[in-house]
């Protein structure tokens, strides 16, 4: 593909609009994560755990006809992602007297990293058609999308400082992608959610239901709301 051409430049364009239309909840992810460390430290929790997501996902995108053929992998990465919406949403540290910085760094970043990996399988495959086979072209079009995914978890950091309920609306976000990831999952699709037909939707509105109000209970336990 001609670096000139108009395929690679459509090509660019749609790998761009198909980063910043998927890659919202990824925002919101970079929010929440980082929600609970100093001010001084966000910046440098989105920026180390937003380079090593890059990196995977340049990596993933490059394995994707394989990873297609992997069957539960959507299916193993819902569940992991419903743990992670939960625990975005409630966690023991908040409550806490004390936490230890570099610890809670050191997590933002890993969580970060592992929940981009998890949610990004669908924004790999279909960058990875979009490209056709082009890595220059994946490259590029994260380059330029993914610092504008970063700038809008920036925003929804202000906003969630100032009302707390975004937090449950973001944990809502990330349980809905992982219920969809699973009833999106070929094993899972053919051998259980095909008796669902035209309603799998109702798993995931579970899934989603289930995260934020067992989320609530539990912070509301620990006097966190």
């Amino acid at each position: 593909m001609d670096f000139l051409s108009s395929d690679f430049f459509s090509g660019l364009i749609s790998i761009i609009l198909i980063d910043l239309v998927l890659g919202g909840d990824n925002a919101i992810l970079i929010a929440l994560a980082t929600r609970k460390l100093p001010k001084h430290q966000r910046k440098k929790a989105i920026a180390w755990g937003v380079l090593g997501a890059i990196v995977v996902r340049i990596l993933m995108t490059i394995i994707a006809v394989w990873l297609l053929q992997i069957p539960l992998l959507k299916f193993v990465g819902g569940i992991l992602l419903i743990w992670i919406a939960f625990k975005l949403l409630y966690d023991k540290s908040e409550h806490e007297e004390t936490v230890e910085s570099k610890e809670s760094l050191g997590a933002a970043i890993r969580t970060i990293i592992m929940a981009d990996l998890l949610m990004g399988i669908d924004n790999v495959l279909a960058v990875a058609g979009a490209a056709d086979g082009h890595i220059g072209l994946v490259v590029l079009g994260l380059l330029i999308s993914i610092p504008i995914i970063v700038f809008g978890s920036t925003i929804i950091l202000k906003f969630i400082d100032r009302y707390p309920i975004i937090i449950y609306i973001g944990a809502a976000v990330i349980a809905y992608v992982a219920g969809k990831m699973i009833v999106t999952d070929i094993f899972m699709h053919e051998h259980v959610f095909y008796l669902l037909g035209k309603f799998d939707w109702v798993f995931t509105a579970l899934v989603t239901v289930g995260v934020v109000g067992v989320g609530y209970l539990a912070r509301k336990k620990q006097g966190l709301n």
